[in-house]
């Protein structure tokens, strides 16, 4: 806590205009508008447009702030209006006191820093808010790539451990075909490559920024020279290549990159929660249920059933879904919400598309580490439920006919043996010839 009060009019005019109780904005969203008012005083400076005391002030005032010194002076929730507004105006506040501040008493008549005259200098909200979630977002996404990394080593591992456990395959939750649990595992390793694809080709777009085109993207108050040095300081400081769009009056009329990304993560969780819900079949019981997959205790299941226990990791997986899915939905109607010149709704989509990325990074390394890693086949139920399906009968069609492996079946249900031993009954094959046709 710093003590004294570094924001302004507008930061208090915001309070009370959004007295929510709601969270406060994401402090690495913050900290992105921060690091972007570092690199403009620099252009700026570079450029003869801003004289260097200021900027050195304005460099100065942000890197304390980027180091978390001023975290209590970023007071408004993350739920407004105004585009973003009053968030921006916080921030300028903030650095355009403390800037004001480090120059000494006897430079601040002389050299004042205005938060909208010199902090502000060829900015404005329009090009700040949706530049600074682009690369808040390019970052997140990276988090959240390096966590499928472990999420995808965890399944090729077991994929590997289980390859030789042959199970009961199923499909519409019946009786299907043989299948190894390793196979099952293997699938999912490519499943979430496939959707780990689709963000990467998503996290593209987020590399081309509307900064530098002011209000309306056609860069009023915005001097080439700046604008050049402004990209090259960027790319500088956070080593990315980020490149102005090729169009800055439709990157600033449309948000609906954010969106696409949100449509991969969303397809990505959407997979998730399906693997979420294998694992929480294939882990019913321990008598009651399936019972094929041991996951691991974690914690008490119950507070009245004494000894149970809840797979409560897959439970969360899925429930990542249902709010990342949530969100999405709200995602796009804010980007729809766009008008004329303006993506406009941009408060609500940058809280959704950070609390989605942020949450999904974290749950799927866990899920990952504490469920994944340390699951165990139950190779003795798995058999158990295998020799007594009636999985065996597509096998046997090449050998004995359809009618015949139908028959089979048939008889295997009503009379509750096992298909082998209906087959080596009738004499229909060896026990070596059916253990031939249906180990693979």
């Amino acid at each position: 806590m710093t003590g004294k009060k570094y924001y302004g009019a507008q930061t208090e005019k915001a309070r009370k205009n959004f007295p929510f109780d709601f969270r406060k904005t994401y402090k690495e969203f913050i900290y992105t508008i921060v690091e972007i008012k570092k690199a403009a005083a620099r252009a700026h400076a570079a450029a003869g447009e801003l004289d260097r005391k200021r900027a050195a002030a304005i460099v100065r005032a942000c890197d304390e702030i980027l180091k978390g010194k001023f975290d209590d002076q970023f007071v408004l929730p993350s739920f407004q209006g105004g585009m973003g507004t009053s968030n921006h105006m916080n921030a300028n506040e903030v650095i355009a006191f403390r800037a004001s501040e480090l120059l000494g008493r006897d430079e601040i008549t002389s050299h004042r820093i205005h938060p909208n005259d010199h902090v502000n200098m060829s900015h404005s909200t329009n090009d700040v808010m949706p530049s600074a979630l682009k690369i808040s977002a390019i970052r997140l996404t990276d988090k959240l790539d390096s966590s499928l990394d472990v999420l995808v080593a965890a399944f090729e591992k077991k994929a590997r451990q289980f390859a030789k456990v042959q199970k009961l395959g199923r499909t519409h939750m019946q009786d299907a075909v043989p299948i190894t649990l390793g196979d099952e595992f293997a699938s999912y390793v490519e499943t979430i490559k496939r959707r780990r694809e689709g963000i990467r080709k998503a996290r593209e777009y987020l590399f081309e920024l509307s900064l530098g085109g002011s209000a309306v993207g056609n860069s009023i108050n915005v001097s080439p020279k700046y604008k050049k040095l402004l990209y090259r300081e960027l790319q500088k400081m956070m080593k990315l290549p980020l490149k102005p769009a090729k169009s800055l009056v439709s990157q600033t009329a449309s948000v609906t990159d954010f969106l696409i990304v949100s449509q991969a993560l969303t397809a990505l969780c959407a997979d998730l929660s399906k693997i979420a819900g294998d694992f929480r079949i294939l882990s019913s019981g321990p008598k009651g249920g399936m019972g094929e997959l041991i996951l691991p205790e974690l914690q008490a299941g119950s507070s009245i059933m004494p000894g149970k226990v809840n797979p409560v990791l897959p439970e969360a997986l899925s429930q990542l879904y249902y709010l990342v899915s949530g969100n999405n939905l709200t995602i796009e109607k804010a980007c729809e919400g766009a008008q004329l010149e303006l993506g406009v709704m941009m408060p609500v989509i940058t809280d959704r598309l950070i609390e989605s990325l942020k949450l999904s990074a974290e749950m799927i390394e866990q899920f990952a580490k504490k469920c994944v890693a340390i699951a165990i086949a139950n190779k003795p139920r798995i058999k158990e439920h295998l020799e007594k399906s009636t999985a065996y009968a597509t096998l046997l069609n090449p050998i004995i006919g359809y009618d015949a492996a139908a028959a089979c079946v048939k008889e295997a249900v009503a009379t509750g043996k096992t298909l082998r031993e209906v087959v080596l009954a009738k004499k229909l094959l060896t026990p070596k010839e059916f253990d031939k046709v249906t180990r693979r």
